[in-house]
C-alpha cells in the first residue's frame, strides 16, 4: 500500500509564510490539503528579521487577517513589542509593526496548522511535478514517492538551487543549516517557463549578553499598544521589550572596505540582483560613500533568548571582516557571534507567467506564491500564499476565482504589479505603489475585506458581526457630528488653545472637527461628544474610524470617484483568444507585450510597461468600443 493512496485537492510545497497561509486557507475552505516541507520543525520560520509589518507591510498583514488568514493572529500571540509607524503623518501612512518572539512565532503557526481540519503534513523534499500534458496531477519527492493532487501550490522561498555566500566560501543551501531544493527549476524550464536568479542577505546573529546597551539609544514600543488581528482572540500587549539603536562610523566603514576584494558582491561571484531598499552594509558604504554613519537597529529575538538580530548590517563579507568591523560599532566592542551574516542566491520565475489568481498560464492547476515570484518579505509572501490557497481550493470546488482589485487591497496592488509589470529585482511593497492608499488604510481592512472572507468561508461569523457593529457604530458617530451643533461658548475655549479661529455662531460639529488642527481629543471636551461616546460604549477602533471619516472625507470621496472610473475600465474584458497580431496600427512593442502578458481587462492592459494610451485607444476600436 502506498503512503499516499488518496488524491489531495491541494498540495502545498514549502512551509514558509506563503506555504503556511496557502495550506491554512485551502484547508479552512474544506479542501483536502497536504503541506509538504523539508523540515516540519521550521514551519513559518523567520529566517530574516524577527518582526512583522512596517510601512505598507502592516497594511498587508491587516488585510490577511481581515480575509481570515492567520498571520495577524500569530503576530499578536508572539509579539514582544508593538509600534504604529508614521503616526505623525496622515492615516493612509499609518503602519502597524510588531517585534516578534521568533521561536514562539513558528510554534504558534505550527499549533494553529495542526488544529486545522482537512490538513495533513509530510516532511520531505519535492523534487518534481507530475504532469498530464499541460495539467498538474501531483508531485514527486526525493524518495520517489508520488503524491496525486488536483492542484499544487509552489512556495519554495529561497530554496530552489539556493547558494549561500560568506566571503570566498559558498555552499548549497536554502537557509543557514538547511539544504537547497533541486529538480523543480530544471523541470519547469524544460516545459517552457522562464527562470532567473535573485539574491537576498541577512545580518549576523549575536549574543545579547556581550553587548553594552547603555551606549545605545533605547527604542521602546508604543505607550498604548494596539494589535494586528481584528478578532477578539488576541489582546494588546501589557508588557513590552525594547529595541535599541546605534550607528556605524568611519572606522567601521574602513574595516569593511578591507574585505571588498573578498566580497562575492564585488568580485563578480554574485551576479543576481538583491533588494534595492534593503541593501547590504557593504553596498551602503559603497553607494553612499559620503555618509559618515548608518543606523543599526538592535532587535531582540524573543522574550527569553539572548539572541539578537543586527538589523541594518546585512552582509556577505568574510566572517573575520564582519566580526572586526562590528566590534568597532558603539556598544558592540565585546560582541560574540551566534552566526555570521550571509547572502543567498536562488531561482525565481518572472511573475508575468501567472494569471491574477497566481495560477501559471502554462500549467493548469499549478500556482506560485512568495519568493518564487520575485518578492521579498514575509508579508508579501504570506498574502500571495493566502490568495493561491484560496484559488486552488475554489478551482477544485469548481467555483469562480477570487481576485482583488488595486482599489480594494494592497494585496491587489501587489499581485497586479507582479503579473502586469513583472520584476527584475526583489519586489517589496511601499505605500507609494498604491494609487488609492487613502482608501487602503490599515484601520479599515476589515471593512473592505471581511465580507469577502466571510463569503469564501474563511472569516467566521463572529468576525463578520464585529465588522458590521464597527461599521454601524462609526457611521452613526459620523452622522452625529453632521447633525449636532455646538455653541460658540463651548467650542471657543478649545479653539483658542489650538490657535484656531473662534466661532461667532453655533455650527455643526462636523465642520468644527474638520479643521486641520482639531483632533478627537479636542472635540471630546464638548460634553455632548463625550456623553455620546459613553452612552454608546464606543471603543478606540470605532472612534478612530469616525475621526478619519470626518477629517479626510474630501480625500476619501475624491479617491472613491477615481477608483470608480478605473473600475469602468476593469469591467471591459478582453476576450481570452484575442489576436493582437492583427492590430497593425498598434506599436510592435505593445503587440508583443500584450501577447506575452495576456491581460484580462483593458485597465490591466493600460498598466503594462510599453503600452501607450494611443495603443489602448486602438485596442478599444478593435474591440468594438
Amino acid at each position: 500500500m502506498s503512503l499516499f493512496s488518496d488524491i489531495y485537492d491541494v498540495v502545498v510545497v514549502g512551509g514558509g509564510h506563503a506555504g503556511s497561509e496557502a495550506a491554512a486557507a485551502a484547508a479552512n475552505m474544506g479542501s483536502k490539503t497536504l503541506l509538504v516541507t523539508m523540515n516540519l520543525q521550521n514551519i513559518a520560520q523567520m529566517s530574516c528579521n524577527p518582526a512583522m509589518g512596517g510601512i505598507a507591510k502592516g497594511q498587508i498583514v491587516r488585510e490577511i487577517d481581515a480575509l481570515g488568514g492567520y498571520s495577524g493572529i500569530v503576530s499578536d500571540t508572539s509579539a514582544i513589542q508593538f509600534k504604529m509607524l508614521n503616526k505623525s503623518k496622515g492615516p493612509a501612512m499609518w503602519s502597524p509593526r510588531v517585534q516578534s518572539d521568533r521561536m514562539r512565532f513558528a510554534e504558534d503557526w505550527r499549533m494553529l496548522l495542526e488544529q486545522t481540519p482537512h490538513l495533513d503534513f509530510y516532511q520531505e523534499m519535492v523534487s518534481g511535478l507530475l504532469l498530464d500534458g499541460d495539467k498538474i496531477i501531483g508531485v514527486k519527492t526525493s524518495l520517489g514517492i508520488e503524491i496525486k493532487a488536483r492542484t499544487v501550490v509552489l512556495t519554495n522561498g529561497t530554496f530552489l538551487n539556493g547558494l549561500i555566500h560568506i566571503g570566498e566560501k559558498n555552499f548549497g543551501g536554502g537557509r543557514a543549516g538547511e539544504r537547497a531544493a533541486t529538480g523543480i527549476t530544471e523541470q519547469l524550464v524544460g516545459i517552457g517557463f522562464d527562470s532567473g536568479r535573485m539574491k537576498t542577505g541577512t545580518p549576523p546573529r549575536v549574543d545579547g549578553r556581550s553587548l553594552d546597551f547603555s551606549k545605545m539609544i533605547e527604542q521602546p514600543g508604543d505607550e498604548k499598544p494596539e494589535k494586528f488581528s481584528y478578532s477578539n482572540i488576541t489582546k494588546p500587549l501589557t508588557n513590552q521589550r525594547s529595541c535599541h539603536m546605534t550607528y556605524t562610523n568611519l572606522e567601521v566603514h574602513d574595516l569593511l572596505r578591507e574585505g571588498f576584494e573578498r566580497s562575492p558582491m564585488f568580485n563578480g561571484r554574485i551576479k543576481s540582483i538583491g533588494p534595492r531598499y534593503c541593501p547590504s552594509i557593504e553596498d551602503k558604504i559603497n553607494r553612499f560613500a559620503d555618509k559618515e554613519r548608518h543606523q543599526i537597529f538592535v532587535e531582540p529575538e524573543g522574550w527569553n533568548t539572548v539572541e539578537v538580530y543586527v538589523n541594518g548590517f546585512s552582509t556577505s563579507l568574510p566572517e573575520d571582516i564582519q566580526f572586526n568591523a562590528l566590534r568597532s560599532v558603539n556598544g558592540f566592542e565585546k560582541v560574540k557571534f551566534f552566526r555570521p551574516g550571509y547572502a543567498i542566491e536562488y531561482d525565481y520565475f518572472p511573475p508575468t507567467q501567472l494569471k491574477h489568481t497566481l495560477e501559471t498560464k502554462l500549467v493548469e492547476g499549478l500556482y506560485f506564491a512568495g519568493q518564487i515570484n520575485g518578492t521579498t518579505g514575509y508579508e508579501e509572501a504570506a498574502s500571495q500564499g493566502l490568495m493561491a490557497g484560496i484559488n486552488a481550493s475554489l478551482r477544485v470546488q469548481e467555483k469562480e476565482a477570487f481576485t482583488l482589485k488595486r482599489n480594494e487591497a494592497y494585496i491587489g496592488v501587489l499581485i497586479d504589479d507582479l503579473i502586469t509589470k513583472g520584476t527584475e529585482e526583489p519586489y517589496r511593497m511601499f505605500t507609494s505603489r498604491a494609487e488609492y492608499r487613502t482608501l487602503l488604510r490599515q484601520d479599515n481592512a476589515d471593512l473592505r475585506l471581511t465580507p469577502k472572507g466571510f463569503e469564501l468561508g474563511l472569516a467566521k461569523k463572529e468576525r463578520m458581526e464585529r465588522m458590521e457593529e464597527k461599521l454601524k457604530k462609526s457611521d452613526d458617530f459620523v452622522r452625529f457630528f453632521r447633525e449636532t451643533s455646538v455653541l460658540p461658548e463651548e467650542a471657543n475655549p478649545v479653539l483658542e488653545t489650538k490657535g484656531s479661529s473662534l466661532m461667532k455662531q453655533s455650527d455643526k460639529m462636523f465642520k468644527v472637527f474638520s479643521r486641520p488642527n482639531i483632533t478627537i481629543d479636542d472635540v471630546r471636551q464638548f460634553k455632548l461628544v463625550e456623553d455620546y461616546i459613553r452612552k454608546n460604549a464606543l471603543d478606540n477602533e470605532v472612534i478612530e474610524q469616525a475621526e478619519i471619516q470626518v477629517k479626510y472625507s474630501g480625500y476619501i470621496a475624491k479617491e472613491k470617484n477615481n477608483a470608480d472610473k478605473l473600475n469602468r475600465l476593469e469591467d471591459l474584458k478582453i476576450p481570452i483568444d484575442f489576436d493582437y497580431s492583427k492590430i497593425k496600427s498598434m506599436s510592435y512593442e505593445a503587440r508583443e507585450k500584450l501577447k506575452s502578458i495576456q491581460p484580462t481587462t483593458v485597465s490591466q492592459a493600460s498598466r503594462i510597461s510599453g503600452v501607450s494610451p494611443n495603443d489602448i485607444s486602438v485596442l478599444l476600436v478593435y474591440m468594438g468600443r
